[in-house]
């Protein structure tokens, strides 16, 4: 007769502790995500207002979506927002961080310097550009004049491209450092043997960068792309501070319109269905960048 074995218990018992364990995490996910979600999509049923009774009125805040041009409006400036804030971003973050990856003597002073705005807040940010973009009191526009770039000082905040890419510029120089840590650590991580058998080859560094680097950087630049996209759809703070939505409401973002529905409006109801459909959004979005981006090993 075969003597009894323990081993059930103890895999439950080990499976026990390991609930044990990722409990806080878990009951942090559900309070500050799970349960807001579940709450969100149901408000999105309903007609909600600020005080009062909500009334049950199915998907009609889903439907009030489709004839809505401001909506349309807001997800265009944020798709164009997006992807031009994105594109310049990773133009200068890969290039900081292949510069800094390198073994020089003002290496950690570079890195420092690069990554020193990332340690102030975004509001604080917009707050301290929209200070250096004033036409009067500011330092942007008289040193433009001084440069002999304008004739006179000018307004960068008075039209849309010049407030446009006054945020745009405010945005790399908060956001590119932290980018750049993220594809620093994906360099790093490439061996050294890999690199100095291709040199012996006689690949070039076009050619190391193209066939070598890229390849093996495929999870830090996915990880980077879907941070970058996730934050510029979600970009709220720098147009509300810097140009509260203008020139002529041009400015006017998803998250800036479900804030103007839901707490100027008081449209609770359409704006928790607004923000179940970003939510679906960037969850298609970071899907469809992690699939291009996943290694051509790994499985569809």
């Amino acid at each position: 007769m075969r003597p009894r074995t323990h081993r059930p218990n103890w895999r439950r018992k080990e499976a026990l502790k390991g609930l044990f364990f990722i409990a806080p995490a878990m009951i942090l996910v559900l309070v500050f995500f799970v349960f807001p979600v579940l709450f969100t999509a149901w408000m999105s049923l309903h007609k909600w207002p600020l005080l009062g009774e909500p009334t049950w009125i199915g998907l009609r805040n889903y439907t009030r979506m489709f004839f809505d041009q401001r909506f349309y409006d807001a997800l265009g400036f944020t798709a164009y927002y997006t992807g031009i804030v994105t594109v310049v971003i990773f133009a200068f973050a890969f290039p900081m961080a292949m510069l800094v990856e390198q073994k020089r003597r003002a290496v950690p002073v570079y890195r420092t310097f690069f990554f020193l705005p990332v340690v102030v807040g975004l509001a604080s940010a917009s707050l301290l550009w929209t200070w250096l973009a004033n036409i009067d009191s500011g330092f942007f526009s008289p040193l433009m004049e001084w440069l002999g770039l304008t004739n006179g000082r000018i307004n960068l905040l008075a039209s849309f491209d010049l407030a446009f890419w006054t945020i745009i510029a405010m945005v790399v120089w908060k956001i590119a450092g932290f980018t750049m840590i993220i594809l620093l650590t994906g360099l790093q991580s490439i061996p050294a043997e890999l690199v100095e058998a291709s040199r012996i080859d006689g690949a070039k560094r076009l050619q190391r960068f193209r066939y070598l680097t890229l390849p093996l950087m495929r999870k830090p630049l996915a990880l980077a792309l879907v941070l970058s996209v996730t934050g510029s759809i979600l970009a709220f703070d720098q147009f509300y501070i810097i140009t509260s939505g203008g020139p002529q409401n041009r400015m006017i973002t998803i998250v800036y319109y479900i804030v103007n529905q839901s707490f100027v409006s008081f449209n609770l109801g359409y704006g928790a269905a607004l923000s179940i459909a970003v939510l679906a959004i960037l969850l298609v979005l970071s899907v469809a960048q992690l699939w291009l981006l996943r290694d051509k090993g790994e499985q569809a």
